[in-house]
């Protein structure tokens, strides 16, 4: 049986990419940073690694005799640095695939990585797939569009609030938005089919607009939201108000920005498509969000 590696069990798009081989009759290794999260997914019938993607040694280690692996750049790293961790973490990574000889990389990045700056967090992005491309691998890019998931970001506001942020110049312009179920399972075929050269594939999903969103989640959440749009100047108060660190909400208001513009193009040398509905996320998230608040109150 092949060997598959997977970082990011923790995360959404991790996690999927390991439940999809496992569901297929893979046995992947996957990468935890303890070990209870370890012996969670040895009871799903996973192999599990513990430790960190910033360590090259125990990369090496992992990847020895590996057919393929799935990483991505985590983005709940320090944030008081956060991009010169991620990029730390991307030097380590091609590092381990060097030493390792695994031949084949399927890497989570985003379309806006196909600019070199200027795109948030997607610049980090930029910068771990050229230093994969010099690591002597086959490397396949998967580069997202917009992720459905993000939804979860405002069912709190949403729920209790009865509103909807809007961080873009229009509400009523739709584009493309994929689950991460979704590409969790293109993930997993490109690791379980790699192309024989390295290639730029961009995943996209159904499209909607914002307004369309905050429709479709008011619908689930028995309620009508209001759009409340926010300024650029707005951004950054805005999201570190709501918790998220100085640095990287600076991040995330320069994506937008760079999406405002019109810099945001797909160019990869194809592109596959995901098919889940906003409506299925949503009401994946209201159901955990529900179970847990239950949790709590037991």
């Amino acid at each position: 049986m092949a060997k598959y590696v997977v970082a990011g069990v923790t995360g959404r798009v991790g996690s999927a990419v390991a439940a999809e081989l496992l569901a297929r009759g893979d046995r992947p290794t996957v990468i935890v940073r303890d070990a209870a999260r370890a012996a969670e997914w040895s009871k799903r019938g996973a192999t599990a690694a513990i430790g960190s993607l910033d360590d090259e040694s125990f990369l090496s280690r992992t990847l020895d005799a590996a057919a393929g692996f799935f990483t991505l750049l985590p983005e709940n790293v320090a944030p008081q640095n956060f991009h010169g961790t991620r990029r730390h973490m991307a030097d380590a990574i091609a590092a381990a695939v060097t030493t390792s000889g695994v031949p084949h990389v399927a890497m989570l990045s985003a379309i806006a990585a196909a600019l070199p700056d200027g795109n948030g967090p997607a610049k980090d992005l930029h910068y771990c797939e050229h230093r994969l491309r010099a690591s002597g691998a086959t490397i396949t890019v998967l580069r997202a569009s917009y992720f459905q998931d993000n939804v979860v970001s405002v069912l709190t506001p949403a729920r209790d609030a009865g509103i909807y942020p809007n961080f873009l110049p229009s509400a009523d312009i739709a584009f493309s938005m994929i689950a991460t179920r979704d590409v969790g399972r293109l993930a997993a075929e490109a690791l379980r089919s790699p192309s024989s050269t390295s290639e730029v594939v961009d995943l996209f999903g159904p499209t909607y607009s914002v307004r369309q969103v905050a429709e479709h989640l008011g619908a689930a959440l028995g309620r009508t939201l209001e759009i409340v749009n926010i300024p650029p100047e707005g951004q950054v108060p805005a999201l570190m108000n709501a918790g998220v660190p100085q640095q990287i909400a600076e991040a995330v208001a320069e994506m937008f920005a760079a999406l405002s513009a019109g810099l945001v193009v797909p160019s990869g040398d194809r592109s596959l498509s995901g098919w889940t509905t906003i409506d299925l996320v949503i009401a994946d998230y209201i159901r955990r969000q529900q179970a847990a608040e239950l949790i709590a109150q037991t």
